[in-house]
């Protein structure tokens, strides 16, 4: 099952989502570990542009996920009502802060008018915004913001395992199998 249905997620949306989340905690550790480099240190070009080119392809990979979200819809929220909006709140603030940590990047790696490049397979253009010390101020917000998508992040597993093991409603198991789901509601009907 490749698309999303009422109940439950489909391969599609399950490996974006696992995808997303494993490239944003390895980009955090990533940028992290690069505030530690030296000028002569190896990594200190080479990090930022493997952090760069990630950026730029998840970026696309989460303007494709939401493209895909609006064209195939999501599975009904387990909960109850105030908890199924917490949860729209809180996938909303996830969206917000990933394109707040992608386009405070962009600005930091721009900031010279220099386009950025794609692990040498395509160049995005720079685009100068004009602000006085852009790379600075984009550079804490890029990393604030980054702080709080991580915090974020957080909350949301431990939320999902909260409706998993607590509550007893399949809210991770949607994201892990399309199969998982559709056996278990299979076998509760019977």
């Amino acid at each position: 099952m490749l698309k999303n249905t009422t109940n439950q997620y489909g391969w599609v949306s399950i490996v974006i989502h696992w995808t997303t989340a494993l490239v944003v905690i390895a980009m955090f550790a990533l940028g992290w570990w690069m505030l530690t480099l030296t000028y002569y240190d190896e990594w200190y070009r080479l990090g930022p542009w493997w952090h760069k080119s990630i950026g730029i392809l998840l970026l696309a990979l989460t303007l494709f996920r939401l493209l895909w979200k609006v064209a195939v819809g999501v599975p009904n929220p387990d909960g109850k009502r105030w908890e199924q909006k917490a949860a729209k709140l809180g996938h909303g603030a996830l969206y917000f802060m990933l394109f707040v940590v992608m386009l405070s990047g962009y600005m930091i790696s721009t900031a010279d008018g220099r386009a950025i490049s794609v692990f040498d397979w395509f160049d995005v253009p720079g685009i100068s915004f004009g602000v006085e010390n852009q790379e600075d101020i984009a550079g804490l917000v890029h990393w604030y913001a980054a702080v709080v998508l991580m915090i974020l992040a957080a909350g949301h597993a431990l939320m999902a395992v909260k409706h998993q093991v607590i509550n007893k409603q399949p809210t991770l198991k949607k994201m892990i199998s399309p199969n998982v789901v559709s056996k278990s509601v299979s076998n509760d009907k019977r």
